[in-house]
């Protein structure tokens, strides 16, 4: 067992500050580094030590020959990779460990294979994971795809077989539109990933997005932390996430848990990990993928166990036992997570870039802000637009929603658009309070959702200067006041 001094964060953001908070809880020193233009970024300000990585400001934080040699200069005994970025590169896990650093995250051969969504399909169906129907290889000629589509059966989902994040994703529902789709998810595959490689299943209508997160020592532990629901998505990317998932029957989270927490066990894995599923409207599960990282949303699990994941990621990297017992894992209340980005909702949902001009942040018991803006915070353009996560907990469901729609309307950011009044809108639908949504949820509700929600904010101003006007008259009447 190798005690960690030193961490180097090879992530920005809001993941960063998050890793660095861990950090100093375990008396671990912590590096930041940063692109040109994320110099007056709060997580430069908070690391330990920080170092720039000039040049070209996304490639910055993949460049992993320069963040690697950052560490070794820096004397750092581990890096953390966050999520995104080089976080599920397998190469790079190497590249530490032939540096003699620990790489807080699984194995690589692991990392390889869950990043081959082919392969990894093909070794959870070999463990018993039920899965979809559809191809086992990787597909790239236009002719072959159709046929196969075709004898699946419509509607299909063609899937980029070396990403993920909704990229590289389309839905067929008719055979005359398979060419254009297959086309348009080859592209974009190409576009994201580097490579055009596509595979091809059946397409669930109306399923659940049930994911369970995995927690695994070097020892053969492997433990699970509960499912999170993440049906409501936009474009096939996760919006708000919810733990745990307010309908779920008991018997189809049981066997969830059980799948997943085996198939972990059998194919060896160590670190957190997230397997993903979906449910059909029948309960009937199917895996999807396996993500090698630390989630977006794991604050929505560590607030109804209690267990700091992050904290546990750099315990088992240094070659801890796990310290509890599937059974005395206590799961409590709900949790929801709602990713904050900067985007217009009246446009699309562009992206949006500003300044921070006016920043007023919710607060009370059962609130927590994991973000990295500030006032005076410039958001750059060069980076997906989520910029923080609020998370709310109550002891049931309805005092979960209501927590949230107090916190959303609390929540004020002058200076670029956000998709907040897009949170207010959903926390105020009767079917999402009911808990009844998929992940067509946003498909139907965004028609009727109005999107331009006032803030509190001009309310309580203009109560503020109707007070600063009434006791201007009384001071200029002279007036007596009694109490």
């Amino acid at each position: 067992m190798k005690k960690i001094n030193k961490v180097l964060i090879a992530n920005r953001g809001e993941i960063a500050l998050r890793v660095i908070r861990a950090c100093k809880e375990l008396e671990i020193k912590s590096v930041a580094i940063f692109s040109e233009v994320d110099i007056e970024g709060i997580w430069v300000k908070k690391a330990d030590e920080c170092y720039p990585i000039l040049g070209d400001v996304v490639q910055a934080y993949l460049d992993y020959d320069r963040i690697i040699s950052i560490a070794k200069k820096a004397e750092c005994d581990a890096i953390h990779p966050g999520y995104g970025f080089l976080s599920e590169n397998a190469d790079f896990a190497r590249a530490c460990e032939e540096n003699g650093i620990i790489f807080i995250g699984p194995k690589a051969e692991h990392i390889e294979l869950f990043g081959d969504k082919m392969a990894s399909k093909v070794a959870m169906k070999k463990v018993g994971v039920p899965v979809l129907e559809g191809t086992d290889e990787p597909i790239e000629d236009p002719k072959e795809a159709a046929k196969i589509a075709k004898e699946i059966g419509f509607p299909v989902i063609i899937k980029a077989a070396f990403g993920g994040g909704g990229r590289g994703m389309r839905i067929v529902k008719k055979e005359e539109d398979f060419k254009e789709l297959f086309e348009a998810a080859t592209n974009e595959s190409k576009k994201y990933f580097g490579r055009g490689e596509t595979f091809i299943e059946k397409y669930v209508e109306n399923p659940r997005h049930i994911e369970i997160q995995i927690i695994a020592d070097k020892y053969g532990n492997v433990l699970h932390l509960g499912e999170r629901d993440c049906s409501i998505q936009r474009r096939h990317q996760k919006v708000i996430e919810i733990a745990p998932s307010p309908l779920l029957n008991d018997d189809a989270r049981r066997e969830l848990y059980r799948i997943a927490t085996k198939a972990m066990f059998k194919l060896g894995y160590e670190s957190v990990g997230t397997v993903e599923f979906l449910l059909d409207p029948e309960d009937n599960i199917y895996f999807i993928e396996m993500n090698t990282r630390v989630q977006v949303e794991h604050p929505v699990t560590e607030t109804i166990t209690g267990i700091d994941i992050i904290q546990r990621m750099i315990q088992i990297a240094e070659g801890d036992k796990m310290i509890f017992l599937q059974e005395e894992i206590n799961f409590r209340g709900y949790s929801i997570e709602f990713r904050i980005n900067a985007e217009n909702p009246l446009k699309g949902f562009l992206p949006s870039v500003g300044t921070v001009e006016k920043y007023l942040t919710p607060g009370g018991p059962g609130v927590r802000l994991d973000t990295s803006i500030y006032t005076g915070y410039k958001i750059p353009a060069n980076y997906d637009s989520m910029f923080g996560k609020l998370i709310v907990w109550a002891i049931d469901w309805e005092g979960c929603v209501k927590k949230a729609k107090r916190a959303l309307d609390e929540f004020y950011i002058e200076g670029f658009p956000t998709n907040i009044p897009l949170h207010r809108e959903i926390v105020r639908d009767e079917d999402f309070k009911a808990g009844r949504f998929t992940t067509n949820y946003l498909d139907t509700k965004m028609e009727i959702f109005t999107l331009n929600s006032e803030d509190n904010i001009k309310e309580e101003e203009e109560k503020v200067e109707n007070l600063r006007k009434l006791i201007d008259t009384i001071k200029s009447k002279n007036i007596s006041i009694r109490h």
